[in-house]
């Protein structure tokens, strides 16, 4: 992936522009894996095995593909302890505890609408 290169600009900042950096991140992050990993690491640090059993469904290939895209855009640390075999441990960061705080707010969103979210699914799929 190519990072957009409109650095200090107000258009860098517009999720409405396809160019913008902004979008990008937003289209990083703004999908159920990643969601599910910052939430899961709300409550603290996690091996990586520990995350994928907190996330049931998630392949050993997508965690890693969603952990390095949170740690590149500094959502995540991952600290690698030098033991044999390596220890690693993922982390969130300031501003990956900020997210949470939105992600948990849609979690909550989501379990608060659920009877009413279900019932319109089923109105709309009898007709």
């Amino acid at each position: 992936m190519v990072t957009k290169q409109l650095r200090g600009t107000a258009e860098n900042a517009d999720l409405s522009r396809a160019d913008s950096l902004a979008r990008e991140i937003f289209t990083d992050i703004a999908n159920k894996w990643a969601f599910l990993i910052i939430e899961a690491l709300g409550d603290g640090t996690l091996r990586f095995g520990a995350l994928r059993n907190e996330i049931q469904g998630i392949s050993h290939k997508m965690l890693t593909q969603n952990l390095r895209m949170l740690e590149r855009n500094g959502l995540v640390e991952r600290d690698v302890h030098p033991t044999v075999p390596p220890r690693v441990e993922y982390t969130l960061t300031e501003p990956g505890r900020a997210l949470r705080a939105a992600v948990s707010g849609m979690c909550g969103w989501t379990q608060r609408y659920l009877d009413h979210i279900e019932a319109a699914r089923n109105r709309f799929d009898a007709v």
